[in-house]
């Protein structure tokens, strides 16, 4: 089985720290997150997967470059989610695509997602949830989605996980290393009355770090919450150095060899791997990058 991973976009909401790293590679708990989505594909059955960049795309390139499985699509101009998946039609030849995008940590079982595609013979499968602050997908009392946004709105209101499954077909409706996104071409299919699937799923988490505030809010939740396993509020990687007096509050995160000064203090912040906090720094709710 083939999946693809969006990893392609620019990160402008989460700027500064996204001009520094692309947003699929900001580390959770020291681990860059692209790491994660693919360890989680493999998990369920996904063997081979297509990674796309463009943003500060060298640095995936040499994350990736000796993952086994794992292939490089380098984008040259924007594409967006749609053009970014029509160049890849190729490598999925006639077999379903699952699309995940690169920025969400979840734990939604995609094996589950990818045999309720398959059982339902629908040529598109869109993962949604119940999320009120992204609750912008219509959905009809029979499971077909009517619309996004104030186009099509009618039933159910609820959020696109960021997970598909399609029909490779769909995607020559989209100009070859044309720019297009991804929704918008759903809505045309939708309006030429091919019928998008929406597959709601329950008891699961998610995550999207489109935000500074999105990002911390999920390492709170992993050092804190028991449902992730959290032993401790405080992550501390490989061959961090800290000076005997600092202070760590409420929760923290120290990516591996991170070095901490003296007479710092640090409440709910993540630090990444290899910085240097200096002497009498004492910050909160931030990045340190």
């Amino acid at each position: 089985m083939k999946a693809m991973i969006l990893a392609a976009g620019l990160g402008t909401r989460l700027r500064p720290f996204s001009l520094v790293r692309p947003k699929p590679l900001f580390p959770v708990l020291d681990q860059p997150l692209l790491i994660r989505i693919i360890t989680q594909l493999r998990t369920h059955g996904i063997d081979e997967i297509l990674v796309n960049c463009y943003h500060l795309k060298d640095q995936i390139v040499k994350l990736l470059k000796h993952q086994p499985g794992v292939y490089l699509q380098q984008e040259h101009k924007i594409l967006g989610t749609g053009g970014g998946l029509r160049k890849a039609r190729d490598f999925f030849g006639k077999e379903p695509m699952l699309i995940v995008n690169g920025d969400i940590f979840h734990t939604i079982n995609l094996a589950e997602v990818l045999q309720e595609h398959r059982q339902s013979g629908n040529v598109a499968t869109l993962v949604l949830h119940d999320y009120p602050r992204f609750n912008h997908v219509s959905v009809a009392e029979n499971g077909s989605i009517t619309g996004f946004g104030d186009t099509g709105r009618q039933g159910r209101q609820l959020a696109f996980t960021g997970i598909h499954v399609i029909a490779p077909s769909l995607l020559d409706i989209i100009p070859q290393d044309n720019f297009a996104n991804i929704i918008d071409c759903y809505m045309q299919w939708i309006q030429k009355g091919t019928h998008i699937s929406g597959l709601e799923v329950r008891g699961h988490y998610w995550s999207d770090i489109g935000t500074p505030e999105d990002y911390l809010e999920l390492h709170s939740l992993l050092l804190q919450e028991s449902r992730f396993s959290a032993s401790s509020p405080f992550f501390v990687g490989k061959d961090v150095e800290m000076a005997d007096d600092v202070v760590l509050d409420d929760w923290v995160a120290l990516g591996s060899r991170a070095s901490i000064g003296k007479n710092v203090s640090l409440k709910r912040v993540v630090v990444w791997d290899g910085v240097k906090v200096a002497d009498g720094t004492h910050v909160s709710d931030t990045i340190l990058c």
